[in-house]
């Protein structure tokens, strides 16, 4: 019995025997290199944290910290307000 072997055994499941890749941090754009930071009067400046449907991307997908998310989203909405940036586009 010692020598049968299990069907979820690691050697023989190939998912499980596959390493995790490593990913670098992103880095805050923001913080990093000292840039302009958004402004709702300048929509061309915050194109680059909404998709294309209108939403506002997740820090973890533009990889800015909470503070400038937070700046981020508050120009976005002030900006969608006075019909710089559209609400939805469909």
């Amino acid at each position: 019995m010692g020598d049968m072997k299990y069907p979820n055994d690691k050697k023989n499941n190939r998912r499980q025997s596959r390493t995790v890749g490593v990913y670098r941090k992103k880095v805050c754009r923001l913080c990093a290199f000292d840039a302009v930071l958004p402004d709702y009067k300048n929509p061309e400046s915050l194109k680059k944290y909404i998709t294309e449907r209108g939403k506002i991307l997740p820090m973890r997908v533009t990889g800015t910290c909470a503070k400038h998310q937070r700046l981020v989203a508050r120009e976005i909405k002030r900006a969608r307000i006075l019909a710089y940036l559209p609400f939805d586009r469909k």
